[in-house]
């Protein structure tokens, strides 16, 4: 088990280089507004993604597909009013950065300006190498992202576990390098082998950042909605719920609405 080897009053991207160096895990949870961001930065995560995950569980769509760049802005800026010491990534939506490198320019500009971000998370390979150069050239840090890239869903068609075959697990590592030699900090792999994901960890010098990847890589990340236990339907094999909050926050709801139709709320201590 890896212990802490430094304390780190500001996370930054080179502190995470220092992590892997040091062989200390990397934290990361997602957070998409100022309250819960300045809880989770308060326990001492390291890295806070604002993930396009806000499209699921605070808006309710079916696929992170369609959060807007404008969307993710508004839910980058509450996160970096909350933080004093996590790192913020934020992802670049769907539609953003994938066709043209002169557009994902302009969209990593408009978040690192108009919300303060610290670096932006990009989903592909090869495919995209040309948008992640264009972005690295201008100072913007990115993070990418390999295996199931949910932006891609539609072309996969299945949620299931990704680079199980011989190809696309050479494809992948083979993309992991790519990454690193663009520039990358960090790059997550979400669900795949967790052999694989080992591998590739140690075949790079920059951290590998694991959802339902093992714990062979540098880090994890899990969907802070997720491992609150605020939602039951969501059962993968990765997941850990650290916690029952919908059970004790309909219990709470239920007990209020009692106490407002009975006349018991508010009480003569609790008005003017």
């Amino acid at each position: 088990m890896s212990t802490a080897k430094k304390q780190y009053k500001r996370v930054t991207v080179k502190s995470l280089v220092d992590m892997k160096s040091n062989k200390e895990k990397i934290s990361m949870l997602t957070a998409y507004d100022y309250t819960m961001a300045k809880i989770v930065d308060q326990a001492g995560v390291d890295v806070i993604l604002v993930g396009d995950s806000a499209s699921n569980v605070m808006a309710g769509h079916e696929t992170t597909l369609p959060i807007t760049l404008d969307q993710m802005i508004y839910h980058a800026s509450g996160v970096i009013r909350a933080i004093h010491r996590s790192l913020v990534v934020v992802d670049l939506p769907f539609g953003s950065y994938q066709s043209d490198p002169k557009e994902a320019l302009r969209s990593a500009i408009r978040i690192m300006k108009e919300s303060g971000a610290h670096a932006v998370k990009m989903e592909g390979g090869s495919e995209i190498k040309d948008s992640i150069k264009r972005i690295l050239k201008a100072g913007i840090p990115v993070m990418g992202h390999l295996g199931l890239t949910p932006q891609s869903i539609y072309k996969f068609g299945t949620y299931t576990v990704r680079a199980k075959e011989d190809a696309e697990a050479e494809k992948l590592k083979q993309d992991a390098l790519l990454l690193e030699r663009l520039g990358c900090f960090s790059l997550v792999l979400e669900k795949v082998p967790a052999q694989l994901a080992e591998e590739v960890a140690k075949s790079v010098s920059i951290p590998v950042i694991g959802i339902g990847a093992g714990n062979g890589v540098d880090g994890q990340v899990l969907v802070l909605h997720d491992m609150l236990g605020m939602d039951h339907e969501f059962n993968p094999r990765f997941l850990r719920r650290y916690a029952d909050l919908k059970t004790i926050m309909t219990d709470a709801f239920i007990q209020y609405n009692k106490d407002v139709k009975s006349g018991d709320f508010p009480n003569e201590n609790e008005q003017y």
